[in-house]
């Protein structure tokens, strides 16, 4: 996927408008995780030392369409200014008089934060208007909010109709790389591994994924739908019993393409959630009054050793609910398992960056995706207005 990069830009005097992902979580108006923010601070520098003065664009949560203190980007602001080591400033909307004004008074080297954009209805409505007044605060679009890249937003899609040219950040062109990899030419054999609580939720992409892997493990709660499918009991797990139609056509699909679907073999399990500890025990053998919480020890080895062959590897969702302690053994063991491998690993998905990370692993995985519903939905195969509204390479 060939799209015009911030690096080839000239942009010396000029003012760029830089749509980022700063959706970062606050505490009483404290940022508790950078992880976002740090992601967009190269293409920053990259601009301010190119020449450039930069607009800088976010939303911050849901305020729905109106002004609201608790997502304001000040705290943002504040932090991105440590980051920086430079002087942020905050306008007082993304558009208006009052904001226009201090974007034509920057200078090179000035970094000028926009307000939250999602104070405006018309910013998830897409609307024209408004894309047209965020593109005259700027010379020239880059978009670095790859996680916000399947979303048809004004800020996103609407504007590049009115700001020439759009070139992706080097954040974009990261993630583009990492996953174009992973779809267009990997090394194979290629191993995907799905986690999370639902098959619905990912159907689509287990679908995509069937013609393009040479293996794919299946774990946390959307596994117990595909072991009712294969006729096992399993207590009160988690199963959608609209799905396992599904489910049964997705392990035939498996079986004619030739592609390892690896299941669980074991689940530990507990009565409920808030349970103290849980014990593992064969699919076959899950207690009616019980559910699996958590991927077992026969499950971690066998999912390790399907790995052991492979040269690529991308994963989404935790193998169980590991944020309780009791459950989240599989999930740490697997983490360390795919940041052990030589292949070129990647992930996403909030959940499998926080499981790495309560690993201690994630500097061993080749990449980390910033991005959730973007990169699923990339790797499902779906066209990404943010990607799409991007300016084609010469």
């Amino acid at each position: 996927m060939s799209k015009l990069t911030i690096a080839q830009l000239d942009l010396a005097g000029r003012r760029v408008f830089l749509r980022a992902d700063l959706n970062a979580p606050l505490d009483r108006g404290t940022v508790t995780d950078d992880t976002r923010l740090r992601a967009v601070v190269p293409t920053i520098q990259y601009a301010v030392k190119a020449g450039a003065s930069v607009v800088l664009a976010s939303h911050l949560g849901r305020p729905k369409g109106k002004p609201t203190p608790e997502f304001s980007l000040r705290p943002i602001g504040e932090h991105l200014q440590s980051l920086l080591d430079q002087r942020v400033e905050l306008a007082p909307d993304c558009v208006g008089e009052a904001t226009s004004a201090r974007a034509r008074a920057l200078t090179a080297g000035q970094v000028l934060l926009l307000e939250n954009l999602r104070f405006h209805a018309e910013e998830e409505a897409n609307d024209d208007g408004f894309a047209q007044a965020l593109a005259a605060l700027a010379d020239c679009y880059v978009n670095d909010a790859f996680a916000a890249a399947h979303r048809a937003h004004a800020s996103i899609a609407a504007i590049t109709k009115y700001l020439q040219p759009a070139a992706a950040g080097l954040l974009m062109q990261q993630e583009l790389s990492a996953l174009g990899r992973i779809l267009e030419a990997p090394d194979k054999p290629l191993v995907a591994i799905l986690g999370g609580a639902k098959v619905s939720d990912k159907l689509t992409l287990v679908e995509h994924l069937l013609g393009r892997v040479d293996a794919l493990l299946i774990g946390g709660g959307m596994a117990f739908t595909f072991l009712r499918a294969l006729g096992h009991a399993v207590g009160r797990s988690l199963v959608e019993p609209d799905q396992l139609e599904t489910a049964r056509r997705t392990l035939d699909a498996a079986r004619r393409r030739g592609v390892a679907l690896v299941l669980p073999v074991d689940a530990v399990v507990a009565d409920g959630l808030d349970s103290a500890q849980g014990r593992a025990v064969g699919v076959r053998d899950i207690p009616a009054g019980q559910m699996g919480l958590d991927i077992g020890p026969n499950t971690v080895a066998r999912f390790t050793e399907a790995l052991s062959g492979a040269r690529t590897i991308v994963w989404n969702g935790p193998m169980g609910v590991f944020e309780k302690k009791p459950f989240a053994a599989g999930t740490l063991a697997l983490a360390k398992a795919v940041a052990g491998s030589p292949a070129f690993t990647v992930i996403g998905g909030g959940d499998t960056v926080a499981a790495v990370s309560q690993a201690g692993v994630a500097d061993k995985i080749d990449y980390i995706s910033t991005a959730g519903g973007a990169f699923l939905e990339f790797l499902e195969g779906r066209k990404l207005p943010g990607v799409e509204a991007l300016t084609d390479a010469a």
